[in-house]
């Protein structure tokens, strides 16, 4: 029945051509607030100093909280040659009619939130709360979550983006602590003429596996890759361009790889709900002196029986004498290098935004960012949440058409 209504919809849509062209060539000024992250060590911020430098240019204002873009390192100064407004005061900041942010919004930051504003930000659904949701409902807020965003190939832009900078990045961590420094091994990731390489176990066949395959290849080292699904297996050795050792998970197969190995990388990810515990605490046990273990499911409970939550300050615990890296937020280790990646998904949709008369024309013509919606003017648009608070979801594309 939703399906019928939809597409009834989408002919209603197509029909007052005049109208459509009228709205699309009326560009809007947008105002843009980004308010510093309240969220635990998170360093990114989601616009560079140069991409408000494109919004400003395309005659949007651009607020910035003071001291929004340390953790990225980039100043207030950055930020004002390019035409950006430095705001000290939050509250006056979140008067901004679109606020784009990393983290999902506190429960302060929505009490600060106007009515009818746009939100851009993560949705972090296993920690939102039923309070913070009715909270935005209440003031008819709209809301964009990072986690559903496809750019026009379908793929998960932001997801995507992320995981191939955790994957190389967590290659680059486990290097860190096999070396002397950390007390580790003392073995160099890869090897040398004459010195057997490190051997390294990747659980998973996904993007963060696969750039973590792709970077420890590169440093030499030898590689083994397991999953459940041999589709995600071969598309990995096709995307890699290398024959790499890949196995489905059979436990004896696994669990020797895993005991005779340097460093496991743990990227199974689950659709929803917790990852899989693939490593049980016996299996750790054995593993050699000084070997590492890096979590990258951690987020989502990890797949190690023996992880737990660690952070940037203390990243690493050591049991069985086995070193465990555990943190959930890796690419705000690199916050610059996944700065750049963010704001290159978000400007052009801001621009859009303002180009083509404002969200709901984007939302209409633009699949990718209509799949991220989960508020529309405090209307839920989202089944999963629908599902897990036991709220009846809206259709969104009867809303936009009942909003028009």
């Amino acid at each position: 029945m939703m399906t019928e209504l939809s597409d009834i919809a989408k002919q209603a849509m197509m029909q007052p051509q005049e109208a459509m062209m009228e709205t699309r060539s009326r560009k809007n000024s947008l105002f843009i607030g980004i308010p510093k992250e309240s969220s635990f060590q998170e360093n990114r911020i989601a616009l560079t100093p140069l991409s408000v430098a494109v919004l400003v240019n395309n005659g949007h204002k651009v607020v910035i909280e003071s001291g929004a873009g340390k953790g990225a390192n980039f100043s207030d100064n950055d930020y004002s040659e390019q035409g950006a407004i430095i705001e000290y005061n939050k509250k006056d900041l979140f008067k901004a009619d679109i606020i784009i942010k990393i983290g999902p919004p506190t429960s302060e930051e929505i009490e600060m939130m106007k009515p009818c504003q746009v939100l851009f930000s993560t949705l972090q659904m296993a920690s939102l709360k039923a309070e913070s949701l009715e909270a935005m409902m209440k003031k008819k807020i709209t809301a964009l979550s990072y986690e559903y965003l496809r750019d026009e190939g379908g793929s998960l832009s932001v997801i995507r983006s992320m995981s191939e900078i955790v994957g190389a990045t967590s290659v680059l961590i486990a290097a860190e602590y096999l070396s002397n420094v950390f007390d580790g091994k003392g073995l160099m990731l890869g090897g040398i003429t004459g010195v057997p390489p490190t051997e390294m176990v990747i659980l998973g066949g996904g993007s963060v596996a696969e750039y973590a395959a792709r970077t420890a290849i590169a440093l030499g080292a030898e590689v083994k890759v397991f999953d459940t699904s041999i589709y995600r297996l071969r598309r990995l050795q096709n995307n890699i361009g290398n024959r790499v050792f890949t196995s489905v998970l059979h436990p004896i197969v696994l669990n020797k790889a895993i005991t005779t190995c340097d460093v496991v990388i743990g990227a199974i990810r689950a659709s929803h709900g917790r990852s899989p515990c693939i490593v049980s605490e016996e299996t750790v046990s054995k593993m050699k002196p000084n070997s590492v273990i890096i979590d990258v499911s951690i987020d989502q409970g990890g797949c190690f029986e023996t992880s737990r939550i660690t952070n940037h300050t203390h990243p690493v615990f050591r049991k069985y004498d086995v070193i465990h890296y555990c943190v959930p937020n890796i690419a705000s280790r690199v916050a610059r290098t996944a700065t750049y990646a963010l704001t290159n998904i978000f400007t052009p949709i801001l621009v859009d935004i303002g180009e083509m008369g404002g969200i709901k024309n984007v939302i209409w013509e633009k699949p990718g960012i209509r799949n991220a919606i989960y508020l529309y003017q405090g209307h839920l648009t989202n089944q999963d949440l629908a599902n897990r608070f036991n709220i009846q979801p809206k259709d969104l594309d009867l809303l936009i058409i009942s909003h028009r």
